[in-house]
């Protein structure tokens, strides 16, 4: 089997330059603290907060501010999500005993602290605080912070959506810092204004990645999340139209996003194309989603059959994966690799986004291949609890003490021999 991996459209994501330019910002948060905030939030942001911390009327205002419309479409998506997060929180831990009195079962223990970054650049993600804060809140975090750019429009505070869907969920420490900072107070901790966390979740540019790696080991991260990416495989029977709108709004999202089309079809393939310009002329980011589609990270990839597409989707690891096939159903049923599988014409990405109930902390960059999208499990530590009775020990001791006699660890042999009857 080919290694498609190596073939397939991928934007240039070089995290390791970024980290020059993150260490003296994370060096000097550390030392500094807030001044170094402060500074960091003019230079980067254009504004200087009157406090990091977000005030608690500035949450409730946002929350009173918010128009009808948004305020339901905020609230159904987390009603939705917490269904599918409480759904994920029922599965029951194992317990196994392997002989009379030698128990060994799992304990769920949630992260004491999290750390919810969302971004703030090119489009202000109020849903990302719901995919964060959510299956935190349900996995048990006691401690919950969330941390976002401020906006000189809105007085260095974070953007009103942000801050209302924090006041919808309860969470009351909310932070206007944004960037590599950010990351950098969470792990850190800045006396008098933030204490440390043990987890770092959520999504951000090139320089929040970055910052993520190189704290990683001091703090839990979730994943280094790259530019996003969509890719759908579709035969002759997709919707041009629906595949084309699809392309375009995940190109939407950054100039560095990836849209791929994966295909059988010539024809298919010239009817999306004859479908985007007229769908680009009528939207509102059109210089950003051309960028998008023209770069080297986009692409119609065309495949000789469905089971040569499933192998290039499946090399791909996308994000997001649409199937616009016959039985699409059967054909996701057989993906592998993916962030998150949305099957059939009316299971948009923009759908997931928000209201399918489905997590959009997905992995990047080829990430699928070994990693999962951000849920409930995320936020909890799984610990063996190892129980044997005393009966149960010695009836495996000469085990024990074979084993690490042949490792030449005679100590750990000895620490069962001394729990033997004299």
């Amino acid at each position: 089997m080919p290694d498609y991996r190596k073939v397939v459209p991928r934007a240039d994501f070089n995290v390791d330059a970024a980290v020059e330019a993150v260490r003296p910002i994370v060096a000097a948060v550390a030392e500094r603290g807030e001044a170094a905030l402060a500074e960091f939030s003019e230079r980067f942001d254009g504004v200087r907060p009157a406090t990091f911390r977000v005030p608690a009327e500035a949450l409730a205002q946002a929350e009173r501010g918010l128009e009808p419309a948004v305020r339901a479409a905020f609230t159904e998506s987390i009603r939705r999500r917490q269904l599918v997060a409480e759904a994920e929180a029922r599965s029951v831990p194992a317990r196994v005993e392997l002989a009379p009195g030698a128990v060994v079962e799992q304990k769920l223990v949630p992260v004491e602290r999290v750390g919810l970054y969302v971004p703030g650049g090119l489009a202000p993600l109020a849903s990302s605080v719901l995919m964060n804060v959510v299956p935190a809140q349900v996995a048990g975090v006691e401690s919950i912070a969330v941390a976002s750019p401020p906006q000189a429009e809105f007085g260095g505070l974070p953007h009103p959506n942000i801050l209302a869907v924090c006041a919808l969920l309860g969470v009351r420490e909310v932070y206007a810092v944004g960037g590599a900072q950010a990351i950098a107070m969470f792990a850190y901790g800045v006396e008098g204004l933030c204490a440390p966390v043990d987890l770092v979740t959520g999504p951000g540019n090139i320089y929040v990645v970055a910052a993520k790696r190189l704290l990683r080991g001091r703090v839990g991260i979730d994943s280094e999340a790259g530019p996003t990416e969509i890719a759908i495989l579709a035969d002759d029977s997709a919707d041009a139209a629906c595949v084309a709108a699809d392309l375009i709004s995940q190109a939407e999202h950054d100039p560095m996003a990836g849209s791929v089309l994966v295909t059988p079809s010539v024809a298919l393939a010239q009817a999306v194309r004859a479908a985007l310009e007229p769908q680009l002329a009528a939207t509102k980011h059109v210089e950003r989603i051309r960028t998008a589609l023209s770069g080297p990270q986009s692409a119609v990839v065309l495949v000789d059959d469905l089971e040569q597409g499933l192998a290039v989707v499946d090399a791909y690891a996308a994000e997001h994966l649409e199937i616009h096939t016959r039985d699409a159903a059967g054909v996701a049923a057989r993906v592998r690799n993916a962030g998150a599988i949305f099957v059939g014409t009316y299971s948009p990405v923009s759908l997931g986004d928000y209201t399918a109930g489905s997590t959009h902390v997905l992995p990047t960059a080829g990430a699928a291949h070994h990693s999962s999208g951000l849920n409930v499990h995320s936020f909890r530590k799984q610990v063996h609890v190892i129980h044997y009775s005393k009966e149960a020990l010695l009836a495996v001791a000469d085990v024990v003490e074979t084993f690490a006699a042949a490792e030449d660890l005679p100590a750990h042999g000895a620490a069962v021999t001394v729990r033997r009857p004299s």
